[in-house]
């Protein structure tokens, strides 16, 4: 048997276009001929299992090896294999069906892995590394002859008669010049570690050292022998394939550390499985979050029928889950396809929703299950909470049910206890319930005090995103403003009917405003005159709610916000006209006292917010200790 061919292409030589197009992602050709490798493997053993194969399976695997001096990797199978008319078919024909579209689309496509698979082109994946590709092949049909495809990266073949006496396939890669680095141990083993780790058929790579027990020594200390045994680098029956009923709490904390090594044990977790209207397994993980949302990300594997696809999985599952470690394997969604197929594609839209549902209910089920290990968890999973109701609305819709605020006591209220427990106090004079909160429990702590003296309740909403949720909640709950502690003096935050009336008169207020406008020389500073509590401190500094808000979520990233930004920081300088102090100040007899004073006074308010540091702070000691 010996036959000369050219591949049929109606374009130009499509091998160079390959190698060129594809050099940036070239690690993925192990993923394919590995793949395909597992695929020969199954079907032998579907024959058998239905009756169309009688002959013995054997120890079913598959091989990857290297030869760093004949320069070549090969991967061999022994399932299926091919006839001569075979390799025709698959190799010469229907791999290179999708040549002529690939040619008019390749200069179109965004990455390389929109090109592989989707084309046909799985197997040629090959030459992006080989100078030739040789397969050596025996199907498992009686009778059947061993042949041999030989191609050098050109249109042309040859099929000969070939050298294999058992059953299966051996694709022989000679690596070319750039493909070198490919001919050593440890980046192989890196990339089937990556592509290949829980495929269903065993893959072997080279030997392993273990120890194996060996009876004991004189001393009764037990003894060990070294054996070599195969490198076998996958787990061919990962927890997402077999039935939540088969498996306990370990077998998931097992495999969390096997996906993790080095992470903490997760606090819980969901085992995906749906066959209708698409399929689905997996299990997602709920890591300790914490406030570093940022270096959560990119923690959940997408793989296909158990290979490994990517783990840049945003178009498949919502932005807010991406803070989820853990594995989706869904054969509906092709091996490799382009980001703009996955956000058009149907299935991928139902998967969605449907892992934004089964969270929801997870987190639903624990809440009403046990609240108490709910709240004890909520600084771990509450920014994640969060995050989904600001970026999903229908999560919002059942989160809302289980969502809990804090408050500086360490209380926590659902949404609706919340509203029942602050409403009778902390309802303005225009009938607005107002909700205080502290992002800096102890750098507030001043006006948290001074809120608590009226019996408010302050909140703490401490995490990166809390400025988002604050104007979420603001957008869903009617009537209802939400003000951190420090965005003004206690009575303008919550303005009552019944505000105390001023003791200064006109002329002394206008008398004190003046001296303060001396005193304090920065210019972002405004001064205003309030009639309030005698009790309250003599100055506070505090900035705009609206505006201190909006800075902060330009800081975090937040949609058309960057423009605020770049603004300057404004203050707003409180003087209450009812304290002591500020009665002295304006009957003091100088005017080097009166600035003395209120400089004092303005210094405090500011020592208090923490905003009073270097030079300005050094000379308020020394005025202190002057003024003592």
């Amino acid at each position: 048997m010996q036959e000369k061919g050219t591949i049929s292409i109606h374009t130009e030589n499509i091998f160079p276009i390959i190698k060129k197009f594809l050099y940036s992602d070239h690690e993925i050709f192990l993923r394919e001929l590995v793949s395909n490798a597992v695929d020969a493997t199954q079907k032998i053993k579907r024959l058998a299992a239905l009756g169309q194969y009688n002959g013995e399976l054997g120890d079913l695997q598959v091989e990857v090896a290297f030869d760093e001096a004949a320069k070549t990797i090969t991967i061999s199978d022994n399932g299926l294999g091919m006839t001569a008319d075979e390799i025709k078919k698959y190799i010469n024909q229907i791999a290179f069906s999708g040549a002529t579209e690939f040619m008019e689309k390749f200069k179109d496509a965004k990455d390389a892995n929109e090109i592989i698979g989707r084309f046909g082109l799985g197997f040629y994946s090959a030459f992006m590394v080989s100078d030739q590709v040789e397969i050596q092949t025996l199907s498992y049909q009686d009778g059947a002859e061993p042949a041999r495809w030989v191609c050098d990266g050109s249109t042309e073949f040859e099929i000969s008669e070939g050298s294999r006496t058992t059953r299966g396939t051996d694709i022989i890669m000679h690596i070319n010049a750039d493909g070198e680095e490919f001919l050593d141990k440890s980046r192989l083993q890196g990339i089937l570690d990556k592509y290949a780790k829980f495929l269903p058929v065993p893959i072997k790579f080279g030997t392993t050292t273990e120890r194996e027990p060996d009876g004991e020594d004189e001393e009764g200390k037990p003894k060990y022998t070294e054996v070599e045994v195969d490198n076998i680098i996958n787990n061919t029956s990962p927890i997402w394939t077999k039935a939540p009923a088969d498996l306990i709490d370990q077998d998931y904390l097992d495999f969390y550390k096997e996906l993790y090594p080095f992470s903490e044990d997760p606090l819980f977790w969901i085992h995906l499985n749906v066959d209708y209207p698409f399929n689905l397994t997996g299990v997602l993980y709920f890591p300790k979050i914490k406030n570093d949302f940022e270096i959560q990300k990119n923690k959940i594997k997408l793989y296909s029928r158990q290979v490994f696809i990517t783990d840049e999985v945003k178009d498949i599952v919502p932005e807010f889950l991406m803070l989820l470690h853990g594995v989706i394997d869904s054969p509906d969604i092709p091996l490799n396809v382009s980001r703009s197929f996955l956000q058009a594609d149907g299935n991928v839209k139902k998967i969605n929703n449907y892992i934004t549902k089964k969270v929801a209910d997870k987190l639903s089920e624990l809440f009403k299950a046990d609240r108490k290990a709910f709240e004890e968890k909520w600084s771990d999973i509450g920014l994640f909470v969060k995050y989904g109701m600001i970026s999903e609305d229908k999560f919002y819709d059942k989160a809302k049910d289980f969502v809990l605020l804090e408050n500086t006591k360490k209380e926590f209220f659902t949404l609706d206890e919340y509203k029942t427990k602050v409403a009778p106090n902390q309802t303005d004079k225009d009938g607005t319930e107002v909700y205080i909160y502290t992002n800096d429990p102890a750098k507030q702590d001043t006006f948290i005090q001074s809120a608590n003296k009226k019996d408010y309740d302050v909140l703490l909403l401490n995490s990166p995103i809390d400025g988002h949720f604050v104007a979420q909640m603001e957008q869903k709950l009617e009537k209802t403003s939400i003000k951190r502690v420090d965005a003004d003096v206690i009575d303008k935050i919550i303005k009552k009917e019944d505000a105390p009336a001023h003791v200064l008169t006109e002329e002394q207020s206008a008398t004190i405003k003046t001296i303060f406008d001396k005193a304090i020389t920065k210019a972002n500073f405004k001064v205003e005159i309030e009639s309030l509590n005698p009790d309250e401190l003599p100055v506070t500094v505090t900035m705009d709610e609206f505006m201190r808000r909006m800075k902060e979520m330009a800081a975090m990233g937040g949609g058309g916000m960057s423009f605020y930004g770049t603004l300057p920081d404004n203050y707003k300088v409180s003087i209450n006209g009812n304290h002591k102090l500020i009665s002295r100040i304006a009957q003091a007899e100088s005017e080097e006292e009166q600035t003395q004073l209120a400089k004092q006074a303005f210094d405090l308010a500011l020592l208090s917010q923490g905003m009073l540091t270097g030079p300005e702070l050094t000379e308020f000691v020394n005025r202190s200790v002057s003024l003592i």
